[in-house]
């Protein structure tokens, strides 16, 4: 489906805080450069046609001030539509209410997408599973996106989830969890603390008995 070592390796994951108003932050942060014109990579992410042919059905007014939900997973308002440069939304999903910003930049060859997930610092979730826990979900989304954009076809649901309970998805998500550990150990994070919270994020997404991250 998907070459696992040029993916990960093809993506940039940094972790940071940040001081807002409402209170500290953690800062989540994906960016990777794809093959294609802004226009393209922009219609891509936020024609609600397209959405769904590379991650989820989406409904909603999707435009600045508007309400946005993705079937089965997070919903918000859009608080910034600038295109085709980015856009910054509030990312709800049950009782959490954490924010997205997108931001496209054309580059020689392409288009430089990144992505970044704000979440409150006293978050309960990234304590015990560090930034993997919400970091692998959005490398999977990467891979969606990575797919559309370089074949031009509509990703199967059906194929993806096999993909992931494959022997390749399981390598897949290990490394992801493991790159994370990384980031969070650049960022200044005990490299024990975060060692275990990256077993317990590979663990929970593959059924892991053993401690490590794994590598592709």
């Amino acid at each position: 489906m998907i070459d696992v070592r040029q993916q990960i390796d093809s993506v940039h994951r940094r972790v940071g805080r940040r001081a807002l108003e409402a209170g500290d932050a953690r800062v989540l942060t994906v960016s990777r450069t794809f093959g294609a014109p802004l226009d393209e990579v922009w219609s891509a992410c936020t024609d609600p046609e397209r959405i769904p042919q590379w991650f989820l059905p989406v409904s909603g007014d999707l435009r600045e001030g508007g309400h946005y939900q993705l079937e089965g997973n997070a919903g918000g308002t859009i608080e910034r539509c600038e295109p085709p440069a980015g856009f910054a939304a509030t990312w709800e999903y049950r009782d959490e209410i954490s924010r997205i910003a997108v931001a496209l930049t054309p580059v020689d060859g392409g288009t430089r997408f990144e992505l970044e997930y704000l979440a409150h610092a006293g978050d309960e979730r990234w304590a015990e599973y560090g930034p993997g826990a919400v970091g692998i979900g959005w490398d999977l989304m990467l891979v969606g996106l990575t797919l559309y954009l370089s074949t031009g076809a509509p990703v199967d649901p059906r194929e993806v989830m096999a993909w992931q309970a494959s022997e390749d998805g399981v390598r897949f998500v290990s490394s992801s969890s493991e790159a994370w550990y990384e980031a969070a150990v650049a960022s200044g994070a005990d490299p024990a603390q975060a060692r275990l919270a990256a077993y317990r994020t590979t663990a929970f997404y593959t059924g892991a008995d053993e401690p490590g991250g794994g590598t592709a």
